[in-house]
């Protein structure tokens, strides 16, 4: 078990070697080299929402100097922050900015090189689709996609393209995580046995808009094009702003917060999907009209689909009602654990002298180190901290200029999709829910999941 562990690893990780991170450092002085360095990369924004004003906004002024990048147009449905975006973005870039109603017009108009996107959590693929499919390279907030339609949508039409995607699995740009990967996949920690997860808050408000949903009028937005391919119900400004809440429009925790963490063990191991997940949970807590529970734990199964005596479980905690975020990524061997919140390796838990003795065998323990160029990770409201965001976008815009594969590429989110839509298919189902290799599609009482 092993041995078929660790060739499995093994495999894995020359497979994977297309995304695995440069260590390379780039200057000013580095794109001067590189044909088309020198114009202007024109970036549009699709969804100018929390999230792009939070993150997006700063760490893209942290480098646009220097790659030579300018912000040039906002695209939003809603008048308002159609508005409110041409205004931020006029008065840090010093210039006008051209305003679209829509992303149709955006592309048609072609006033952009590249985009961010960052609408509601089940827009992202289609607008992904949009963006390449208009000639543009995209950063592409997580979740990627909520269901296996347009996750598999996605993925061919990104393929099929020359362009540049960057999914925001921000991790993927953390010291502490680079080096975490580099030690697990080196082989020095040993077979992964267990994960745990858990991301906890205390935030009545978290995901509610309650000042925003009396001011949001149909007529000042554009209700059919938001719902894109989902059920056409009446307007309500709840599932238009607080969407987080409300499935089909959000999984909810999957989406938000599991997607983050659950990269990971793809990222370190090189799997592609879990093999298995159950769940459990409900709405406990927030008796305020949501549909997504605000209580989840949920169960994983993972390891090669040819071998299923190597393997390893990883559980995924999280709830609504009482926390600090201050989110839990723990990996455990039979010698210790990696602990992604101090950063070190540890022989806790490993096998000790005494309890080897006991059965003629050999202890197995770690040593005690830090992770090598570690960093804190910092969990603010907008999952990931404006220094890991800040990395993440700057080697987007890195591989505009050289056309290399950025760190989470399209196969990163379309990885964390499925293991979010087997998860949501659980919840939804209450049975033990699978992957169905051939037909890419999540399995739920023996036939594809369907919101």
């Amino acid at each position: 078990m092993k041995n078929s562990r660790r060739a499995f690893i093994k495999k894995s990780a020359l497979a994977g070697t297309g995304i695995l991170v440069t260590k390379r450092g780039w200057t000013a002085s580095s794109y001067k080299r590189i044909m088309g360095s020198n114009d202007r990369v024109r970036v549009g924004v699709v969804g100018f929402s929390d999230r792009h004003r939070s993150s997006h906004m700063p760490s893209f002024m942290n480098h646009y100097k220097e790659m030579n990048f300018d912000i040039v147009a906002v695209s939003d449905i809603w008048n308002r922050r159609r508005e409110e975006g041409a205004a931020q973005w006029k008065t840090k870039m010093q210039h006008d900015i051209i305003t679209c109603r829509n992303n149709e017009e955006l592309y048609d108009r072609k006033l952009v090189d590249a985009v961010f996107i960052s609408t509601a959590d089940f827009q992202h693929a289609r607008h992904a689709i949009q963006a390449v499919e208009g000639g543009c390279d995209a950063y592409v907030e997580k979740p990627f996609a909520e269901t296996m339609e347009d996750n598999r949508a996605a993925l061919k039409v990104i393929k099929a393209s020359d362009k540049i995607v960057q999914i925001g699995s921000q991790r993927r740009s953390g010291a502490n995580y680079l080096a975490a990967n580099e030690f697990i996949r080196s082989g020095k920690f040993g077979n992964i046995v267990m994960v745990e997860l858990t991301w906890n808050v205390n935030q009545p408000g978290r995901w509610r808009r309650p000042d925003l949903v009396p001011v949001l009028k149909e007529e000042d937005t554009d209700w059919k094009r938001f719902l894109i391919n989902r059920p056409v119900v009446p307007f309500d400004p709840r599932y238009y702003l607080e969407f987080r809440l409300f499935w089909p429009y959000s999984s909810g925790l999957p989406g938000q917060w599991m997607s983050h963490q659950i990269d990971t063990v793809h990222w370190f191991t090189g799997l592609q999907h879990p093999r298995s997940v159950v769940a459990n949970g409900g709405i406990y807590m927030w008796k305020d009209g949501r549909k997504n529970w605000d209580t989840l734990t949920a169960a994983f199964d993972y390891g090669p689909i040819d071998d299923p005596s190597a393997g390893f479980q990883v559980s995924f905690q999280s709830r609504m009602d009482n926390g600090d975020e201050n989110p839990t990524e723990i990996y455990y061997s039979n010698g210790g654990e990696i602990n992604l919140n101090t950063n070190k390796v540890t022989p806790t838990g490993g096998l000790t002298q005494h309890f080897a003795d006991a059965m003629h065998m050999q202890p197995n323990l770690l040593p005690e180190m830090e992770l090598s160029n570690s960093e804190k990770v910092v969990t603010s409201a907008n999952t990931g901290g404006d220094t890991l965001t800040s990395a993440h976008i700057r080697n987007w815009m890195e591989c505009v200029r050289s056309r290399k594969q950025p760190h989470a590429p399209v196969e990163a989110g379309y990885s964390h999709s499925i293991a979010n839509i087997m998860t949501t298919a659980a919840i939804h189902t209450g049975v033990k829910v699978t992957f169905d290799e051939m037909t890419q599609n999540v399995m739920a009482e023996g036939k594809p999941f369907q919101y």
